[in-house]
């Protein structure tokens, strides 16, 4: 008897309001006689000004608790479980900014599994570097995730579907290209080396701005090998990946006027004309004496 009335008590504590000071960038409430701010920039901004506009006193306390800001969600296939404010791979707690990313996707309501997959296999990388860097520079470079949780970039490619550098591969639509792993150059360091290539829409079109295709990739996490520093760290060396769209095709640029009016007009050289016939002159008088 005695535990039931504690827990009536307890569920008729929450439906009170919370005292709460609200500005333009920041929220403090008081909960448990404890003053707790959240600035605007916080992942729950949004969710917890909307629980406070509906007086959802639970819901916005929740907001400030991190274990039941999100909640707990198991891939098996990804070896991912997401429990306690935590992320776990393959029983392991995880630290690093893409967790952070999962984290901040389940406690504002968005999508998260695709994520979820792409870390999953992210974790499958042997490069800790591409563990750690690849998320970031999608996210900078505007990289779609697939619902499977592998990602899309585009490459550049020849009008016949080749690649520019060695002309053996082919990059129409449908094929999946692979190369031994330890055969792509993993330092970042360097910017042309072995590896297929493929990156941001930019870097793409530019490597075809002389007449090509460009077409849309799609890679696994797992098989990327570095992202070199060199054009502004647009580009990412893979060893696999698998073509599955033709973007749009590149016309080369037109002869520009003018292309040729440093190169001299031989048939128009007088000059040219007379040495021309003074030597040949010269070798039939040569022939005859």
């Amino acid at each position: 008897m005695t535990k039931s009335r504690i827990d009536v008590r307890i569920k008729e504590s929450k439906e009170d309001m919370i005292p709460y000071i609200l500005t333009e960038k920041s929220l403090t409430v008081v909960i448990d006689g404890k003053a707790q701010t959240m600035n605007h920039d916080h992942p729950s901004w949004g969710v917890a000004k909307q629980a406070l506009k509906d007086s959802d006193w639970e819901k916005l306390e929740k907001q400030f608790d991190v274990a039941s800001a999100v909640e707990d969600y198991f891939d098996s296939a990804a070896g991912v479980e997401v429990k306690d404010g935590g992320v776990f791979y393959q029983g392991e707690s995880v630290h690093n900014y893409c967790v952070d990313k999962i984290l901040e996707f389940m406690r504002q309501g968005l999508p998260y599994e695709p994520l979820v997959k792409f870390f999953g296999k992210l974790m499958q990388n042997p490069s800790s570097r591409a563990t750690n860097e690849l998320y970031r520079f999608l996210e900078h470079k505007n990289m779609p995730l697939t619902p499977e949780g592998n990602f899309l970039a585009y490459k550049g490619v020849n009008n016949d579907f080749t690649d520019f550098y060695s002309r053996k591969f082919d990059n129409s639509v449908g094929q999946t290209l692979s190369m031994v792993r330890n055969g792509v150059c993993d330092d970042a360091n360097i910017g042309c080396s072995n590896g297929f290539h493929a990156g941001s829409y930019e870097y793409a079109k530019g490597y075809a701005s002389n007449g090509g295709n460009l077409m849309v990739v799609e890679i696994d996490p797992a098989d990327v090998v570095s992202v070199p520093h060199d054009c502004d760290c647009q580009k990412l060396r893979t060893a696999m990946y698998k073509v599955v769209g033709h973007y749009e095709h590149i016309d080369a640029p037109p002869m520009e006027d003018g292309l040729n009016e440093d190169y001299i007009d031989w048939d128009g050289n007088d000059a040219y004309a007379e040495g021309y016939a003074q030597a040949k002159q010269d070798m039939l008088d040569n022939l005859n004496n």
